[in-house]
C-alpha cells in the first residue's frame, strides 16, 4: 500500500483517465489538490470523498496530511515530478511510499504543438529562481532551451534581457494555459515579444538560430577600455592563470574587487557560467564599460557595485567563496581584513602582485589572517612588468584568528 497516490492530469474540462487511475479514485477517501483540480475530477470521486485544498504556504496542508492515517490521493497538473508537488511531498515526507501517475508536462505539450524534436532540449526554471539558471544555458550556447516562467520573469522580460545581453540569435515559442480549453501557442521573434502579455501559466522554448563564437582568453584590444589608459586591464595570460587559481568549477559566488573594465569577471563567467559574480569598482566610467563589455561578449549576470569599496556595507551582499583583488587603492591590508571577514570557509583569494612592496604586503596580511598560501606563479607577458599570482585559502577552522581578534580588542 502507498501513502500517497499522485495523479497528473491535463487542464481541460473533459478529463479522460485510465482504468487504473479510476480505480485509485474510487477506492480512496481522502483527496487533495487545487480547487480547479477538484472540479476537473469531481465526476470520478466517490460520494464520501473528503477534499483537502492545497494552499500556499504548503506547510499548513502538510500538517493536515500528518493527521490522516489513510492513503491520500493528490491531483496535480501535468507531471507531478516536473518541478511539481510530487517533489515537494518527497522532500517533506522522505520515508513515505508514493505512486505517481504522470501526464505530459507543459514543455512537452508545447513541443508537441510545434512537432519539435525535443530530445536534446535543456530545461531551465525561472519560477522563483535567479536569472543565472537561464544565463548559464545561453552562455553555453545550448541550441534548444525550455524555460519555465513566473509572473515576474515573463516571455517579455526574458526577451528584453536577452536582447540587452546581445543574445539576438534565438527565436521564441510561447505557450499559455497549455492543455486547457484556452490554450494559446505562438512562434515569435525576441524583438516582437517584448511588448506582449501572455496569460498565466505560460512557458517558452528558445530555439537557437545561429551560434555565438566564444574565445577563452580574450585579447586586451577587444575589450572596451578606459579612455587614454590602454594598459589598465589585466593582461590575457595573467587573467587566464588568475582564473585557474580561482578554481571556479565548484565555486558559487565570485567577488571581483576593482574590476576596471570587467575583463576578469567576464572571462570567469564565460568559463564558469553557473557562477554568481559581483564586481566592485569606484570609477564611475567603469559602470558603462562593464555594460558594453558584457553586451559585446554576451555575458549577462554580472552585478556591478559602484562606490569606494571601503564605504560599501558588505553585510547586505551574499558572501563569496572566491575573491579576485584587481585593485586595492593602496589599502591592501585593510582590504584583506574586510574580505577575510566575509569570505566563506575554505574560500580562495587570488591577488596579482606587481611590485616587491605589494608582494610583501599581501603575504603579511595573509599571515596575520592565518590564511595559507596554497599556490603561486611568476609570469611576464611581453615587455610588461612581471607579475606574481598568489592563491590564499581561508582555513575551515579559523577559531585561532577569531580568538586573536577578540584578545586584541580587549587589549
Amino acid at each position: 500500500m502507498f501513502n500517497f497516490y499522485i495523479i497528473g492530469i491535463p487542464d481541460r474540462m473533459e478529463v479522460s483517465l485510465s482504468d487504473e487511475v479510476k480505480e485509485v479514485l474510487q477506492n480512496h477517501h481522502y483527496f487533495s489538490g487545487g480547487k480547479r483540480h477538484r472540479d476537473l475530477v469531481a465526476s470520478y470521486l466517490p460520494e464520501n470523498a473528503k477534499w483537502i485544498d492545497i494552499v500556499v504556504p504548503l506547510e499548513g496542508t502538510f500538517m493536515v496530511y500528518e493527521q490522516i492515517d489513510q492513503p491520500i490521493v493528490v491531483i496535480a497538473s501535468g507531471d507531478p515530478l516536473f518541478f511539481g508537488i510530487g517533489n515537494t511531498i518527497k522532500r517533506r515526507f522522505p520515508d513515505t511510499k508514493i505512486k505517481v501517475y504522470p501526464y505530459f508536462n507543459s514543455l512537452q505539450l508545447l513541443a508537441h504543438e510545434f512537432q519539435l524534436a525535443y530530445g536534446e532540449m535543456t530545461i531551465c526554471t525561472l519560477t522563483g529562481r535567479d536569472w543565472v539558471n537561464l544565463d548559464q544555458e545561453l552562455i553555453q550556447g545550448k541550441k534548444c532551451i525550455g524555460v519555465l516562467t513566473d509572473k515576474k520573469k515573463t516571455p517579455a522580460t526574458i526577451a528584453a534581457r536577452m536582447l540587452e545581453a546581445g543574445f539576438d540569435n534565438y527565436k521564441m515559442i510561447v505557450g499559455s494555459k497549455l492543455g486547457g480549453d484556452e490554450q494559446y501557442c505562438t512562434e515569435i521573434s525576441l524583438q516582437n515579444v517584448i511588448d506582449k502579455d501572455f496569460a498565466h501559466p505560460n512557458c517558452l522554448i528558445l530555439i537557437q538560430q545561429k551560434e555565438i563564437k566564444r574565445t577563452l582568453g580574450i585579447h586586451e584590444a577587444d575589450f572596451h577600455i578606459l579612455n587614454g589608459r590602454p594598459k589598465m586591464i589585466t593582461k590575457r595570460s595573467i587573467r587566464l592563470n588568475s582564473i585557474s587559481f580561482l578554481e571556479l568549477n565548484d565555486a558559487k559566488h565570485l567577488w571581483d574587487v576593482g574590476y576596471c573594465t570587467g575583463s576578469v569577471s567576464i572571462e570567469a563567467k564565460q568559463f564558469a557560467p553557473h557562477l554568481q559574480v559581483t564586481a566592485f569598482e569606484r570609477r564611475e566610467e567603469s559602470k558603462e564599460l562593464l555594460k558594453l563589455n558584457q553586451r559585446k561578449f554576451c555575458v549577462p549576470g554580472i552585478e556591478g557595485i559602484h562606490d569606494d569599496f571601503f564605504n560599501i556595507d558588505l553585510s547586505t551582499i551574499k558572501k563569496p567563496d572566491r575573491i579576485f583583488i584587481g585593485g586595492h587603492g593602496g589599502k591592501l591590508n585593510e582590504m584583506m581584513q574586510r574580505l577575510h571577514a566575509v569570505l566563506q570557509e575554505d574560500g580562495i583569494i587570488v591577488f596579482n602582485a606587481v611590485s616587491e612592496a605589494t608582494k610583501q604586503d599581501f603575504l603579511q596580511a595573509a599571515k596575520e589572517l592565518q590564511m595559507e598560501i596554497t599556490d603561486q606563479m611568476s609570469l611576464q607577458q611581453d615587455d610588461f612588468n612581471p607579475i606574481v599570482i598568489y592563491q590564499a585559502r581561508k582555513r575551515c577552522n579559523h577559531e585561532g584568528v577569531e580568538s586573536k581578534a577578540r584578545s586584541s580588542t580587549k587589549e
